[in-house]
């Protein structure tokens, strides 16, 4: 019993022996290489025992190793020139001639073979930065096999400066609130809709009253004027779609199908194609010369508020009630997707004119997106009430009027809000209150023009004696926040 256990532990010690100590039982074969040649065999440093401080010597001669640099190792002397077999050590009179240096025994080490656990090491940081470079990642300096990828930290873009804008003039005209607005593609004139059931053509450039149009019974909700034709498409709550012919100023064409109220209605910018929206839940696609309703685009659960086109899919895009946003497929009539970031109810949209991006206005916040898909880029923050208009220009200046007569300026690209204010109150009656119901920026992108509940038309323009330094951006970078 003895014995196997005395044969056992011979095993154990072997088994060690050849796993922890494999590595340094064999010299480097570039050492060998030299003693090949008739060198003499190096010390090796694990079991000199030497003293740096040493400088006595014994009798024989000095044992030196050259380098490939001509650096010698100190002179060693003693009973042995050098150690007669591996694990023979000198003995403890031999001495050290001069000062070891750092450089030479960075050498020694360099020239010893990896041992094990470097070599698997080093196969395992390989074949990390291989999957790296294969994912697309790019592998970063010092990164071990235990070490996470670095990542690069979204921050916030920082955003373009703008000028303030500032109230320019002040229309008044209209005996009930002024519900929706279109500006001509010549940049002459507008043309604003209100409770008072008209519809009203100002001069832009001096803001004088033009004409007045008479025909709807309930308050005008939407309007249009078409780019290729002399036609303006007025809609309102008494489920009546127009198509007035401006040369003879009278109705030609009506649009027989809501159910309800019509609330918003667009144009096709390159078919002749118009999209109504209303309290139906519906929004219905007509051809412009023919009368005839193309599509029915159903699927909302509650009243669509804004419905906007554009020339490439999706050409339809509408905001409900129900707190969700359709991009639909104009030529199949059917929804590509629905998003449902927002919490409370969609009521405003707007396209950008020279990007494939939209934004839409909810009570929670705006929140930005981009086309086709509908994919979420950005939230605009921190204009806490109930949008009811959006509007932005070439400039990358988003405007968001809301219900309770705040105003505010946002730069496009970064979501930074460079102005927040509140509108001004004209007096003349009982009625007279805050609130913006519409807006569009004219077609130089220079002017803005609000529609509102006192009654009025304003409109604004950048400060021209602003600078950056008078108005100097208030903005710290922080950190992306991916909240929808």
């Amino acid at each position: 019993m003895l014995l196997l256990l005395f044969n056992s532990q011979q095993v154990k010690l072997r088994i060690k022996i050849n796993d922890e100590y494999s590595d340094v039982q064999q010299l480097p074969a570039s050492l060998l290489a030299q003693q090949s040649r008739g060198k003499k065999r190096p010390l090796e440093t694990g079991e000199s025992g030497l003293d740096n401080g040493a400088s006595e010597t014994n009798g024989t001669g000095p044992v030196s190793m050259q380098l490939d640099n001509n650096e010698h190792l100190p002179q060693i002397t003693g009973g042995h020139t050098y150690p007669s077999a591996s694990g023979v050590s000198l003995s403890e009179d031999n001495a050290v001639e001069g000062q070891v240096s750092a450089n030479t025994i960075q050498k020694l080490v360099d020239n010893l073979p990896p041992s094990r656990v470097q070599q698997e090491a080093a196969k395992t940081a390989h074949g990390v930065v291989a999957i790296r470079q294969k994912a697309g990642i790019n592998a970063t300096p010092f990164a071990t096999s235990g070490s996470l990828v670095r990542r690069q930290v979204p921050r916030a873009q920082r955003p373009n400066w703008h000028a303030p804008w500032k109230l320019m003039r002040v229309i008044s005209g209209h005996l009930g609130w002024v519900r929706s607005i279109a500006v001509e593609p010549g940049n002459k004139w507008f043309v604003t809709g209100a409770g008072d059931r008209t519809i009203k053509i100002w001069d832009l450039a001096s803001g004088t009253l033009k004409l007045t149009l008479t025909g709807h019974i309930s308050t005008v909700r939407g309007l249009a004027v078409s780019p290729r034709h002399p036609y303006l498409f007025s809609c309102g709550e008494d489920k009546m779609v127009k198509c007035w012919d401006l040369e003879q100023n009278k109705v030609i064409r009506h649009y027989h199908g809501h159910l309800s109220g019509v609330y918003s209605l667009s144009l096709h910018p390159t078919l002749d194609i118009l999209a109504t929206a209303g309290r139906d839940a519906t929004a219905r696609v007509w051809d412009m010369r023919t009368k005839q309703c193309i599509h029915v685009l159903s699927g909302h659960s509650s009243t669509v508020a804004d419905v906007k086109c554009q020339e490439v899919d999706p050409q339809i895009i509408t905001g409900s009630m129900d707190s969700t946003i359709r991009l639909w497929d104009l030529a199949a009539g059917k929804t590509m997707a629905t998003l449902t970031h927002h919490k409370k109810s969609v009521r405003a949209l707007a396209i950008h004119p020279a990007e494939f991006t939209f934004a839409s206005g909810s009570a929670d916040n705006i929140k930005q997106w981009k086309c086709p898909e509908g994919t979420f880029m950005q939230n605009f923050e921190n204009h806490r009430a109930i949008i009811n208009t959006l509007a932005v220009n070439v400039d990358n200046v988003l405007f968001s009027g809301a219900d309770n007569g705040s105003m505010a300026f946002w730069d496009w690209k970064s979501a930074y809000k460079f102005q927040s204010l509140e509108t001004t109150v004209q007096p003349g009656s009982l009625e007279s209150e805050a609130g913006i119901f519409a807006s569009t920026f004219d077609r130089t992108g220079l002017r803005l023009i609000t529609c509102e509940a006192d009654k009025t038309v304003k409109i604004w323009r950048e400060d021209p004696n602003a600078t950056p330094e008078t108005h100097p951006i208030e903005w710290k970078p922080t950190l992306i926040r991916t909240r929808y």
